[in-house]
């Protein structure tokens, strides 16, 4: 993101497949539907429980 705001790249790393549906629902709002997909995402406190939620299924870099 240009406008200087920290940010986070998620990657989905693992199927979703056979975990509860919140998880999924979860994997879906980080906007990570499809394997080895990649999202930019800004780095707030709700994005942040977004991705503890599913951290066993997302790599997690940090970025500027």
């Amino acid at each position: 993101m240009a406008d200087g705001k920290p940010t986070v790249r998620v990657t989905q790393i693992k199927s979703p497949i056979g975990r509860v549906r919140s998880q999924r629902e979860t994997l879906i709002g980080l906007g990570l539907n499809k394997m080895h997909r990649t999202r930019e995402l800004e780095d707030t406190p709700s994005v942040r429980g977004m991705i503890r939620k599913v951290g066993h299924l997302v790599r997690v870099e940090e970025t500027s």
